[in-house]
């Protein structure tokens, strides 16, 4: 069978886009299909099997909803993986995708985008944009790092540009 296409998937599942749930229609053949809410958890995301091959839920509500596939990735506004509301949705480049993450594990700041650099004894605040790494500035005190950081984000980053908790 070739690539899934929108028919296909409302043949199998039916999709609430104000819960972003999907659940398995009734088979009307003889044989057993899955029945109730579809899907399982897979890093983090919701994942579903159709015709043999694994899914994961917010591509296919977008197929669900658009009649196509997403051209790059889909980010989750909210960041919660696992809400794939179409409201919750908007395709993305990685980059724009990178913007809307959490502050990374490794990260000793507790800031996106601010770093300790010992040679200086400053707080470097640090920001990418169209694969090019921008040395926004260094700073004695942690709370001016995050604010110029904040601000070259605000202005760059447009609808994915996301505050700092």
């Amino acid at each position: 069978m070739g690539k899934l296409t929108q028919s296909r998937l409302r043949e199998l599942l039916d999709y609430n886009p104000d819960t972003g749930v999907f659940t398995w229609l009734p088979d009307l053949s003889w044989g057993s299909r899955r029945r109730g809410v579809a899907g399982s958890l897979s890093n983090g995301y919701v994942t579903i099997g159709v015709d043999g091959k694994q899914y994961r839920a917010h591509r296919l509500a977008w197929l669900y909803v658009y009649g196509c596939w997403p051209v790059g990735m889909l980010d989750h506004i909210n960041r919660v993986k696992t809400d794939n509301r179409v409201s919750n949705l908007r395709e993305a480049s990685n980059e724009e995708n990178q913007r809307n993450v959490e502050v990374g594990k490794k990260n000793k700041s507790g800031f996106k985008g601010v770093f300790w650099e010992p040679s200086r004894q400053k707080w470097k605040a640090r920001a990418q944009m169209n694969k090019k790494k921008y040395t926004i500035g260094r700073f004695d005190r942690i709370e001016d790092a995050v604010a110029a950081y904040e601000g070259f984000c605000r202005q760059n980053y447009g609808e994915f540009y996301v505050p700092q908790q």
